[in-house]
């Protein structure tokens, strides 16, 4: 038989956990932040380049989020030492190997490690959304919807682009 512990955490711990998923969310954002508009200059599709601005602005909009959710909740961000969005972006494209391949091939892989990315947001966002609602953060519940709602965009944005680009090639 499972401790009633393992089903119930104080507020103090919730709110814990909370910011500690959202640091990683945040940093790996203003991460995404510094190093998107060098990855537009690897892209040779145009319809990408143009999503990776995209994603860009996205990324923005959710950073502002985020530190709206700090202010409503009274913390503040702290760097975590493991962001999975940071360690992605750079094995997939701080690589010295990055670039060497074709046109298409660097265009794939583009495409897929930035929908991995937003892969990592959805379910990053849909559980920020979940401890919210346990600790009645409304407004910060509304905020990580609007950053869900916009990185399955983005994913969707992404598929198509990949669907077009393959068709073309």
């Amino acid at each position: 038989m499972e401790s009633p512990l393992v089903y119930s955490a104080s507020a103090n711990v919730m709110k814990k956990h909370f910011v500690h998923h959202l640091n990683r969310v945040y940093f790996g954002k203003k991460y995404l932040q510094q190093h998107l508009p060098g990855l537009t200059s690897l892209a040779s599709f145009k319809k990408l380049r143009f999503a990776i601005d995209e994603v860009l602005e996205s990324v923005n909009n959710q950073v502002n989020r985020i530190e709206q959710i700090y202010n409503d909740i009274d913390a503040q961000p702290d760097h975590e030492n493991c962001v999975p969005i940071i360690a992605i972006f750079k094995d997939a494209f701080e690589s010295p190997d990055y670039g060497d391949g074709t046109c298409l091939l660097n265009d794939i892989d583009i495409i897929l490690y930035l929908q991995l990315l937003e892969h990592i947001n959805i379910t990053s966002y849909r559980m920020l959304k979940i401890l919210a609602s346990s600790l009645q953060y409304k407004n910060a519940e509304q905020l990580l919807i609007e950053s869900f709602d916009e990185s399955r965009d983005d994913d969707r944005l992404f598929q198509m682009i990949a669907d077009e680009y393959l068709k073309t090639n």
